[in-house]
């Protein structure tokens, strides 16, 4: 079931996003070619922008929108129409944008402090984004006299790269010589110029960078092989040495009870003689329930991203095409959610099917929803792009209501009636046997930490280009590497999820349903210590509509972590339990 809605996310994903080469637009001589304007804003803060317009560069007494996909919107678009004038393969001489101006005190100011804070601007010409520096800071390292210059710059120098009839690239190179000093104690009167020259190329149009490529000519992260080589290595030798030794003691086990008599087990130790107790059904099984459907929802999720982005199925990186793809994942796989979450409280013994499907539903959309709201509202206080329009919540809140909701009742309905019953290979006694007291390096806390620690250790290295992705201007390319990190960290949390749970059941501790899931989900304070960290020492990241992006999204990613993770572990520790029980002799 999770390889069928998988398949079907990824051909529905495929159908409704086209790629990029179906957004080559072809020109006549001369043709106009539209230009339009998007945003700015500071460049060591990616989720802190604002409208173009907001700051007074060539301002228009009109300004006309146009219409954006909703991926474009998520995303923080907001693309106008410009003043720049462009003809298809028609060069042009240095001439005025906009005219001479001269700009408000006020205005003046507002610009200085946007050069003062790198803001970056935002051009998009023909499908394909151009960024720039609004101006640079000369500034001496001397602490008296102290020299500190403000320059815009006044002179926009396209060169454009065509095939035939189409645009293949397009490129801005600002000269420092032709900046202008701003003093913000002035007003000041500035005339922006730009010139275009046009040149014939035999690049085929499928060599068009993306966006990732054209963003400050952002490089391809290069992973040092050799280290992540060295650490799947540990990880993989990691594997085999628990794996052998875990399981010769189990075989070893399984013979010295297996020749005991069934009246001499209860004055034995060891895990067998927890068999009356080991399947006593856990606290709070609807929220257990709803766990292991959400976590393998995002284990679905993260498996078809890997898959469409191998496979560039579709460009991820092209115009907010990743949001899209993330919501209609989301909605799509709610199947998954319902079906692994009822058919679980069926074996549970559940009866309130409704609830269940609601907590389901609600276990990560509430959270997202109260992320959403508080970034929503500190973006619409500092007037920034990342404030979402009303039209854009009802979009995406008809999607999660009327195809993603529907979908988890389906899933449960199927999961009730389709699952079948729990049936343990030990029957479970009346009265709950006596937990004897364990060793501290077997208490919950401990076994914990070292449960999130060791798959965060495999993975940590690629969390510094995720990171750098997300909260910086880095492009992720490496996706191949993304999957081998995704299929050694789950291979880990199943590992040390059994192991653990060996450990806890020699002790006589039966209580494995939810130390199992907070053994692998652990792994997510570790992200988010991690996170913290690259928040001060790796990033220049400030202002709280940046800080309060990263620490809300910093908080669901770990969550999600924690979920998928934590599903992997029960899992593995369920099959584990399963087994040993079914190979040892009980009455």
């Amino acid at each position: 079931m999770l390889i069928k809605t998988t398949i079907f996310s990824v051909i529905f994903l495929t159908y409704f996003h086209p790629s990029q080469s179906a957004n080559i637009v072809h020109y006549g001589k001369g043709e106009r070619v539209d230009v339009y304007v998007n945003k700015v804003g500071p460049y060591a803060n990616p989720h802190e922008t604002y409208h173009y317009y907001s700051l007074p560069i060539c301002r228009p007494d009109r300004i006309i929108h146009k219409s954006l996909s909703l991926g474009q919107v998520l995303e923080g678009d907001r693309m106008a129409e410009s003043h720049y004038l462009f003809k298809f393969a028609d060069d042009q001489e240095m001439g005025s944008l906009c005219g001479e101006r001269t700009l408000s005190l006020l205005d003046t100011q507002r610009l200085v402090a946007a050069i003062e804070e790198e803001y970056f601007f935002e051009i998009i010409i023909d499908d394909l984004r151009i960024r720039n520096f609004l101006g640079f800071v000369e500034e001496s390292k001397q602490v008296f006299p102290h020299v500190h210059r403000v320059f815009v710059y006044t002179e926009y120098p396209f060169i454009v790269e065509y095939n035939g009839d189409t645009i293949i690239s397009i490129n801005l190179t600002m000269n420092a010589q032709s900046a202008k000093e701003v003093d913000f104690e002035r007003e000041l009167t500035i005339d922006f110029r730009y010139a275009i020259k046009w040149i014939s190329v035999d690049k085929p149009v499928d060599k068009r960078p993306s966006d990732g490529q054209l963003l400050f000519s952002a490089r391809s992260m290069q992973v040092h092989w050799l280290s992540v080589i060295n650490a799947l290595l540990l990880v993989i030798l990691l594997i085999i040495g628990v794996t052998l030794i875990l399981f010769s003691a189990v075989r070893r086990d399984l013979m010295n009870y297996n020749e005991i008599e069934d009246t001499d087990i209860l004055m034995e130790n060891g895990w067998k003689t927890v068999f009356l107790d080991v399947f006593r059904k856990p606290k709070y099984p609807m929220l257990l329930s709803a766990v292991l459907g959400v976590g393998t929802q995002f284990l679905t999720i993260g498996l078809a991203i890997q898959i469409v982005a191998t496979t560039n199925l579709i460009n991820i990186h092209h115009h907010g095409n990743l949001n899209t793809l993330l919501i209609f994942l989301y909605a799509s796989t709610s199947f998954i959610a319902g079906y692994v979450s009822a058919a679980k409280y069926k074996q549970l013994d559940g009866k309130w099917w409704i609830t269940n499907v609601n907590l389901t539903s609600g276990l990560f959309g509430v959270p997202m929803m109260v992320v959403w709201m508080l970034n929503n509202s500190v973006a619409w206080a500092n007037e920034s792009t990342q404030a979402l329009p009303w039209t854009t919540v009802v979009i995406v809140l008809i999607i999660a209501l009327a195809f993603g909701y529907p979908l988890a009742i389906a899933g449960a309905l199927a999961g009730r009636h389709i699952s079948s019953k729990f049936s343990p290979p030990c029957r479970t006694r009346t009265v709950p046997r006596q937990i004897p007291a364990a060793p501290v390096y077997l208490h919950g806390i401990v076994t914990a930490f070292f449960g999130g620690l060791l798959p965060f250790s495999s993975i940590f290295l690629e969390l510094y280009y995720i990171f750098s992705t997300i909260w910086g201007r880095e492009t992720y390319t490496l996706f191949h590497m993304l999957s081998i990190s995704f299929g050694v960290v789950v291979a880990v949390v199943a590992c040390l999820s059994i192991a653990l749970t060996y450990f806890q059941l020699n002790v006589e501790d039966y209580r494995w349903w939810w130390r199992s899931i907070f053994n692998g989900g652990s792994s997510a304070l570790f992200i988010f210590a991690y996170g913290v960290y690259f928040l001060r020492h790796q990033s220049s990241m400030s202002g709280a509509v940046q800080l309060t992006e990263f620490f809300t999204h910093l908080s669901l990613l770990c969550y999600i972590a924690f979920l998928s993770l934590g599903t992997v572990s029960y899992f593995a520790a369920e099959r584990f339990v399963f087994y040993i029980f079914s190979h040892v002799k009980t009455d």
